[in-house]
């Protein structure tokens, strides 16, 4: 079980109003941390942050991280022990859409918090997250591990990669000489769970059709993805801001979150699956996908299997399950879907429990 005594402490979480950032807002205010969150805006409509009615327990704060004077100001206001930078334009699709947005979003956003921390005077350790797609993808079976070549055909995955090496450049040329920062990058595969309302994503994409009783498009069912739960790449990024915070040597490092590379699961086993616990469920194959995506990409997390004591600790059939049963609570009784989130928090913090006492 994670020792909530570490994480009762400032934290600033950037991009709080995403799916992943509500989710980690809701855990580390559970856990009795003190949070301010800064994002431009609630990203989709249903949206997880405002079902789980977290706004009245943090610091909400809306802006832009290109506006780099008020996030100057905002950090050496709050002064946070620990930061989570997840804000970022996170839509492949999106990215073909509106470049333009995806670079500043990714690039320059990060650029500013970097630039912000460079004259910083307090002490704070730092997890960026970027994405298994910055590295360029050879369609690897074997997992990509975190010494492999960065790259990108759209956008999205171009963006991410470069934040990677502009990182890496900061630390090496401002960061190794301030010993009040400390940084590292996390890379977690595709991760899905309930409260999920993304364009163009496929559980999110679904679920609004089957919500309305409606066939859902699928663009790719042969498609392979280091799919994982929410709740597992964030037990992740919080082990890393503590190992940060402990230990100087993981400063400027990067580590890969993703499940086991022992099976191989496809869109359409998805599908099968999430229909055991959602009767009723129906799809259709689309004719043609628009734009490009890759069939294959994995990731190999044994550096964070040894270094941080990370996995995956839920099987491929107890995540669908947590997933369907979250959304079937959400459009049946919806009032009770913060408790319900909770409970899943609590349920996955006993396994953690477990897998330390066994």
């Amino acid at each position: 079980m994670l020792k909530s005594n570490f994480y009762k402490k400032k934290i600033l979480i950037t991009g709080h109003t995403g799916f992943k950032g509500s989710w980690l807002t809701l855990w580390l205010n559970k856990l009795g941390a003190n949070i301010m969150g800064i994002s431009l805006d609630i990203p989709s409509s249903p949206s997880n942050f405002n079902a789980i009615k977290i706004k009245k327990n943090i610091i909400d704060r809306r802006f832009d991280l290109i506006d780099i004077d008020r996030l100057k100001k905002e950090i050496n206001i709050f002064r946070p022990n620990y930061i989570f930078h997840l804000a970022a334009q996170s839509l492949v699709k999106s990215s073909y859409t509106n470049p333009k947005k995806t670079w500043e979003t990714n690039l320059m956003g990060t650029l500013n918090l970097l630039e912000v921390l460079k004259n910083a005077k307090f002490s704070t350790s730092v997890v960026i997250v970027t994405s298994d797609k910055c590295y360029l993808n050879k369609e690897k079976k074997t997992g990509y591990q975190e010494f492999d070549e960065l790259g990108g055909q759209d956008p999205y995955s171009a963006s991410k990669a470069s934040v990677e090496i502009m990182v890496k450049s900061y630390i090496k040329s401002f960061f190794n000489k301030k010993k009040n920062i400390r940084i590292a990058t996390a890379r977690a595969g595709n991760v899905v769970g309930g409260g999920d309302w993304s364009k163009d994503r496929l559980i999110p994409d679904c679920v609004k059709c089957w919500a309305k009783n409606k066939f859902s498009i699928i663009r790719n069912p042969e498609s392979v993805r280091p799919w994982q739960h929410v709740l597992e790449a964030l037990h992740g990024y919080l082990l890393l801001a503590i190992a940060l915070k402990k230990n100087n040597n993981f400063h400027g490092q990067n580590f890969n979150f993703g499940p086991s590379l022992n099976k191989f699961y496809k869109v359409k086993n998805i599908l099968k699956e999430i229909k055991i616990y959602w009767p009723g469920i129906k799809w259709k194959i689309a004719k043609k996908n628009s734009f490009y995506e890759s069939n294959l990409l994995l990731l190999n997390s044994s550096k964070s299997k040894k270094k941080l004591g990370w996995k995956c600790l839920l099987n491929f059939s107890d995540c669908m399950k947590m997933i369907s049963s979250w959304y079937v609570v959400y459009y049946s009784r919806r009032k009770d879907i913060l408790k319900f989130s909770i409970s899943q928090i609590d349920n996955y913090e006993n396994l953690l429990c477990l897998k330390k006492n066994g």
